[in-house]
């Protein structure tokens, strides 16, 4: 039998921070960690754990977990922009650029001329020519 949602979270509840957060942070991939390799085809954890990557600077594991992420998940815009600075963070200033440009069209389809709009002034104030 199949684990709910519900049961998956009871069982890799994360707790709050306590003292040293580079610890929690750690435990906290580990969750992730292990609820996808749990449930490979989870974009919700893939997302989280791109999250949780992204805050301890491991802006290769960002790459690797968005680039599935995507391929699998119909998202609106957001992790596009998490993953253009992934790219922008390991160096690769052309690729930032391209995935904010699609970010700017899955954005503008999914109805958030908002978050277009930021992606839009990050190419022309800081990635600029």
């Amino acid at each position: 039998m199949r684990e709910t949602p519900l049961e998956r979270r009871r069982r890799f509840s994360i707790s709050k921070p306590k003292g040293d957060n580079s610890t929690t942070m750690t435990n906290r991939v580990e969750v992730f960690e292990q609820m996808l390799a749990s449930d490979p085809e989870n974009t919700m954890v893939m997302f989280g754990l791109a999250k949780e990557y992204e805050k301890l600077g491991r802006y290769a594991d960002v790459i690797g977990v968005l680039e599935d992420y995507l391929s699998k998940a119909d998202d609106e815009g957001n992790a596009y922009g998490v993953l253009a600075n992934a790219y922008l963070q390991s160096g690769d200033r052309e690729k930032a650029v391209e995935v904010y440009n699609k970010g700017i069209d899955v954005s503008m389809a999914h109805g958030h001329p908002s978050m277009a709009n930021e992606y839009r002034m990050t190419l022309d104030i800081d990635l600029a020519d």
